[in-house]
């Protein structure tokens, strides 16, 4: 179903691998061009995070005056959220179009039972020494093809440790999005850390490739949430 998707991904890594020299950036300039694409959802979505910011506290009162009441307390919570014209779901659409690609690079870079992907194969069709070079990211990871759990098995610490500080990023980059979300509540901040640790897991069993893109757009992500948020209050307050 997503081999499409994983074509195009490899047609659009070689053309950046042909500009930048390195598929470490290559996979960079495509989280970056996904970001482009889906920005006016990810604007809306933050649009609608700041909404929620805003009125966090008249939320909290509807939850104090009908803390005994739930099935009151969802109607009128439903209620406010359309005479706002809030959606509490915005920022949940760019989630899910980003996972096509996810799973795509998933399998483009890595292996998926016993059938190498696409990346793996290209690699393989050179000679040791241009495999070598193209599958390395900058200085960082010498193979963007492998795990931090196969290089960890086979080669040791130390050469993991470049894959095991991606692991750890990825994980907060699940994390973070998550608790700087207004209103968290004590349940939510549980599901967060639940997530970030079953990220860190799953971060140690795929590539480095892929760990690579997501932590690009999770960082890309709370950099544009912050900037936004900083813009609509400056609006806010001139008002």
């Amino acid at each position: 179903m997503l081999e499409p998707v994983e074509e195009l991904l490899f047609s659009v890594l070689q053309w950046l691998y042909g500009l930048l020299g390195d598929y470490g950036l290559s996979i960079i300039g495509i989280t970056i061009l996904i970001r482009i694409l889906l920005l006016p959802l990810t604007i809306k979505q933050t649009k609608s995070l700041y909404e929620l910011q805003r009125i966090q506290p008249k939320i909290k009162a509807l939850q104090e005056k009908y803390k005994n009441n739930k099935e009151k307390l969802q109607e009128e919570t439903l209620k406010f959220y359309t005479e706002n014209k809030v959606n509490p779901f915005g920022g949940c659409l760019p989630m899910l179009l980003q996972m096509p690609v996810f799973f795509a690079l998933f399998n483009m870079l890595g292996t998926t039972g016993t059938e190498p992907g696409l990346f793996p194969r290209y690699i393989d069709s050179l000679s040791e020494t241009a495999a070598q070079q193209a599958s390395r990211f900058w200085i960082i990871l010498p193979d963007i093809t492998k795990s931090a759990g196969q290089v960890f098995s086979n080669e040791g610490v130390l050469p993991a440790l470049p894959y095991i500080i991606f692991v750890l990023l990825f994980g907060l980059s699940t994390l973070l999005p998550q608790l700087m979300q207004p209103g968290v509540q004590a349940q939510q901040k549980q599901i967060a850390f639940l997530m970030g640790g079953m990220m860190l897991f799953f971060g140690w069993t795929v590539s480095g490739g892929v760990v690579l893109y997501w932590v690009t757009q999770g960082m890309l992500g709370v950099i544009q949430q912050q900037v936004q948020m900083q813009l609509y209050k400056g609006q806010e307050e001139h008002v």
